[in-house]
């Protein structure tokens, strides 16, 4: 396996940079392949040459702990307890009942832990959020970073270029971690991550609503084209639903046998919710009812509404509004997405004089307020009648 001269311990397969390295022969009895390899994550030489350089490092200590292990040592069977380091080093749970734990094992506690069941969008934001530090920083015991640690972070990714709004969802991560790892392991820290001065409006644009007209236009383009993507744009134009949310729908959440035709918003394994609120029924009236019409008629050989987006174990949204956003560049003002269709939708609302409350039952918005938390909510006959205000008024 070749390689790369800028950074040792890796190669290079389709421009991403990959670790590579062979488990000595003494301790191949420990492994079940020959080498470990696997994906940096980067197409930056730089990135690679730190990331490669850090894992080295922890396999060369790792090896020798397990090195020492295996030493056959005079008395060895007159130890009390064999469970621990021979070499007089620590063992993980020790070092970890003495509260050293590393930035790196630390993201181990905490995907372990709360990882089970997310997707794998979590478990990457963990492992580059924490990345990104140890990038920086190093990978050092979580109670030896400072402020200055913190701050240089900070100047770090804004000199990446990203918006405020990035920097915050890197940092909430990072804290979490953190947090979670010195819980966990039983220690009381002060995190130098929180309450770190940024411009958290910086590069972040807010998206506008789209016009009635607008709407009324790319409606009419999704009738005359009539194919799965433009049932997703027409689903979430008269719902004001997030498109991952229709994105991930089965067919059978299409209720349109029920008295009141309307979507089930409910999560699953493939597609999870952004907020408990988040789970709700939703009125199906205008081009969405349309849509939905046309997927039950179309899709006879898959349980998703758009088989498209669901072929592995997690909904591909992703993918989804890259190629709408696409599509509706032409007809639309730059700070238009598929998003603006939800803000639309609020706006909508507004317009027919719906009270706030069924809006936000309507969009799976939080509502403030304890009261709010109690009870079922609105039925769906008081939903369906403001819904089909909002298609006479302004669809």
């Amino acid at each position: 396996m070749l390689e790369t001269k800028s950074a040792p311990f890796t190669f290079v397969k389709q421009g991403i940079f990959y670790f590579s390295r062979r488990v000595p022969s003494d301790l191949s009895h420990h492994y079940k392949a020959s080498r470990i390899m696997y994906s940096l994550r980067t197409r930056s030489a730089a990135v690679a040459t730190s990331r490669a350089q850090r894992a080295a490092q922890q396999l060369d200590e790792h090896w020798y702990h397990l090195r020492i292990r295996d030493v056959e040592l005079p008395g060895k069977h007159l130890l009390r307890s064999q469970s621990g380091s021979l070499s007089g080093a620590p063992s993980p749970f020790e070092t970890a009942a003495e509260g050293a734990v590393k930035l790196s094992e630390a993201v181990g506690i905490y995907l372990r832990l709360k990882g089970q069941g997310r997707p794998i969008t979590f478990h990457r934001a963990a492992e580059r959020s924490c990345g990104y530090v140890i990038d920086v920083c190093g990978d050092r015991d979580i109670t030896a970073y400072n402020k200055a640690d913190a701050n240089a972070f900070r100047d770090d990714l804004i000199k990446r270029g990203l918006a405020g709004s990035s920097i915050t969802r890197i940092f909430g991560t990072v804290r979490s971690v953190i947090n979670f790892a010195a819980s966990e392991v039983g220690i009381d820290i002060t995190n130098p991550f929180g309450r770190v001065y940024y411009d958290r409006a910086a590069g972040v644009e807010d998206r506008e609503p789209l016009p009635v007209d607008v709407i009324r236009t790319l409606q009419a383009e999704c009738r005359k084209l009539d194919d799965d993507l433009r049932w997703l744009v027409a689903l979430v134009s008269d719902t004001g639903m997030r498109l991952a949310e229709v994105v991930g729908l089965l067919k059978e959440d299409l209720r349109l046998d029920d008295p009141i035709p309307h979507v089930v918003v409910r999560e699953h394994p493939w597609r999870r919710l952004k907020t408990a609120g988040s789970a709700r029924k939703v009125p199906l009236t205008g081009a969405a009812l349309w849509a939905a019409q046309r997927v039950h008629e179309s899709v006879t050989e898959s349980e998703f509404a758009f088989p498209r987006y669901n072929k592995g174990q997690q909904t591909n949204a992703n993918s989804a509004s890259a190629a709408l956003n696409k599509w509706m560049k032409p007809y639309v003002t730059e700070k238009c997405t598929m998003h603006s269709f939800r803000h639309s939708m609020r706006d909508r609302l507004r317009a027919v004089e719906c009270p706030a409350d069924i809006v936000d039952q309507i969009g799976g918005w939080q509502t403030e307020g304890v009261g709010h938390g109690y009870g079922n909510g609105y039925p769906l006959e008081v939903l369906a009648k403001w819904m089909e205000q909002v298609y006479l008024v302004t669809g």
